[in-house]
């Protein structure tokens, strides 16, 4: 489940992204490669008995609503 992640469709959004980063407890828009990490851990043999889950990938948001 990813947050506001730094790509071109974010860009193209023309959101205020300072004002959009202050409503993440992080304080910080996610990079893509973060997203990417956490998509290459959860296909990897290490999380190969992780099953049937929902992974925020947001910076703390989904909690902070």
């Amino acid at each position: 489940m990813p947050g506001y992640m730094l790509t071109e469709r974010l860009a193209d959004a023309k959101l205020d992204l300072a004002k959009v980063s202050q409503a993440i407890p992080a304080r910080r828009i996610g990079r893509p490669e973060e997203f990417a990490a956490l998509a290459a851990f959860l296909a990897s043999d290490r999380a190969s008995y992780i099953t049937g889950q929902a992974v925020a990938c947001d910076g703390g948001a989904l909690w902070f609503i």
